[in-house]
């Protein structure tokens, strides 16, 4: 039951009490004298002799020659206006429900209609920073515009006209706990959508670890170079997970996956596919300079060891190999000056010792694929000389050039003995221009002449030059040149050998008949100081010659001849070169 406060009314005294005086002073008065009554206060007797009355006489409808007052402005209410403000926080615009402001309360209820379709489902993204601040801007608004109507407006909440303040703020209280709860529906919601923000953040952070994963999976066992440019995308994308979203699931998980990114470079070397393992352990061996160490979980060196050792194998295996000549001395320095003190890089000079002697092997004067293996030496030839430091293997270099050297010789007497005569020519004469001081550069010459005969006779190579002539007695053989042009005469047999005849100043080539039977022409019939000569002393045998002119240009008979010869015992030789401008005899 509501108390009601105390009346300000007071007895009168009198008229001639203060308290009275605007009454008593007023040039008008409810009622006249001789009325029902007159205004006072109750119990309180009018004039003498004035009969009695009501107490209240009505007023009268205008009073004369004054104006009516306007209504006095409602009184503030700043709890209300709190309120008010509160409730439209709300985000539902209860505020203005309670003011029975319904267009305003349509506005803020579209407002957040606008806000929830932008924001949900929450994404990665979250709501766009413009919406947030227009929602904002609009909420505000509300609040403040709330407040200010809720000020002065009539009591929303019922209660009797005209009670006081005090009982209108206990009124308010309830309402206001409300409000302060509605409160709790956007704080809370701000505090929802964070939290289904930062899953969907999660979850799409997870889905770009899965994707990488799925990356380094597809080239799993392929190549390094082949596959690089993925595992560098993917190792960048780890290493943004690692360092801006350490705190996150996915973040989390980043040194597991490294672990199998190790794994998936390194598969090469388990396969001991070593050659192909270097580039992958070298990008390897330097994630320390370009990944977080926090997320190298033992990792960290772990590229050492086996990169030494692929570079080991991958070197030894490509020395003197086509193709790899040059890269295999590269390897095994990089084995040498990175990891000296490794126990790969003191089997180097060994295993380098050992592929000489193998190769040496396959070299010996007469052997089958003499040539191949001088080759294969060379080219080892060729990675020795890139390893470094030099004076270390210059012990392994000289000897490889002597080898090199026995497989010249070995690979002419291959091509000699295989029919290869003109490749027998190119080998030994080359042989004998680099090797001039080697104890087989005669020889090397001999077989040269007698592969040059046996090119345009091949019965001149049935059997390998000796490399010493034979002893006994020889016969004298004169060589005359009855022809234009200087003469070189080249003869194998039991000893073989080269001569050059001058030329002839006055001598000219023969008319030769084309005509089978046609005689032969009288050749070397002028004085024997006309002409040219050369002796040999041979002994007794098979003699193949041939005989090559120069500068008789425009005869069909200046071309290189051929010919044979039987030396005997006892017996004495000549023999005269000439041209004939028909076919030669």
């Amino acid at each position: 039951m509501a108390e009601e406060e105390p009346n300000d009314a007071r007895p009168s005294t009198g008229a001639g009490d203060p308290r009275d005086r605007s009454v008593s002073e007023t040039p008008w008065a409810y009622g006249a004298p001789g009325a029902s009554g007159s205004l006072g206060t109750p119990g309180t007797p009018g004039p003498p002799g004035a009969p009695a009355g009501p107490l209240f006489p009505p007023p009268p409808t205008e009073p004369p020659g004054i104006p009516a007052q306007p209504p006095a402005p409602p009184e503030s209410n700043p709890a209300q206006a709190v309120l008010v403000g509160l409730l439209n926080l709300s985000c539902l615009g209860l505020g203005y429900v309670l003011l029975k402001q319904w267009i305003l309360a349509a506005v803020c209820w579209l407002a957040t209609a606008l806000l929830l379709l932008v924001a949900l489902p929450a994404d990665v993204d979250g709501v766009p920073t413009g919406v947030l601040a227009g929602y904002g801007v609009v909420l505000l608004a509300a609040a403040v515009d709330g407040a200010r109507r809720g000020l002065r407006a009539p009591l929303v909440l019922g209660g009797a006209p005209g009670a006081g303040t005090g009982a209108a703020s206990r009124r308010l209280a309830l309402p206001l706990v409300l409000a302060l709860v509605l409160l709790a529906v956007p704080v809370g919601g701000s505090v929802a959508y964070g939290a289904a923000r930062d899953e969907a953040v999660e979850q799409s952070l997870l889905a770009r670890l899965a994707a990488v994963d799925q990356q380094v999976k597809s080239v799993e066992g392929q190549s390094f170079g082949g596959a690089e440019h993925t595992y560098r995308k993917a190792l960048a994308v780890y290493q943004e997970l690692g360092t801006k979203h350490a705190g996150s699931r996915a973040g989390k998980l980043v040194p597991d996956r490294l672990a199998d990114y190790y794994a998936s470079v390194s598969a090469p070397y388990e396969q001991k596919k070593y050659c192909e393992a270097v580039p992958g352990l070298q990008h390897l061996r330097a994630l320390p300079g370009t990944v977080d160490r926090g997320l190298l979980a033992g990792l960290t060196g772990k590229a050492d060891d086996p990169l030494a050792h692929s570079w080991y194998e991958c070197g030894v295996a490509g020395l003197g190999r086509a193709g790899t000549e040059t890269t295999a001395g590269e390897h095994l320095n990089a084995l040498l000056s990175t990891f000296p003190q490794s126990p790969y890089a003191g089997k180097v000079e060994p295993a380098v010792r050992e592929g000489l002697r193998t190769r040496a092997a396959a070299v010996s004067a007469g052997s089958t694929g003499a040539c191949a293996a001088v080759v294969d030496l060379r080219r080892f030839d060729t990675s020795v000389g890139a390893l470094e430091p030099k004076a270390t293997f210059a012990a392994v270099a000289r000897d490889t050039g002597k080898e090199i050297e026995k497989g010249d010789f070995a690979c002419g007497v291959e091509q000699f003995k295989g029919k290869e005569f003109s490749e027998a020519v190119q080998t030994m004469t080359e042989f004998a221009e680099q090797y001039p001081d080697s104890p087989q550069a005669a020889h090397a010459r001999t077989i040269a002449i007698a592969a040059e005969i046996a090119d345009e006779t091949p019965a001149a190579g049935s059997r390998l030059p000796a490399a010493t002539a034979p002893g006994g007695s020889r016969m004298v053989m004169v060589v005359s040149n009855d022809g234009p042009g200087e003469v070189e005469l080249l003869y194998t047999g039991p000893v073989t050998g080269r001569v050059t005849l001058k030329a002839c100043g006055n001598c000219k080539a023969y008319e030769g008949s084309l005509r089978l039977g046609a005689p032969k022409p009288k050749v070397c019939a002028g004085p024997s100081s006309k002409y040219p000569k050369v002796t040999l002393t041979l002994p007794a045998g098979q003699y193949h010659f041939l005989q090559k002119r120069s500068g008789t240009a425009g005869t069909l008979s200046a071309a290189d001849k051929s010919s044979t010869a039987k030396i005997e015992p006892g017996y004495s030789y000549t023999n005269c070169l000439y041209v004939t401008s028909g076919f030669g005899f």
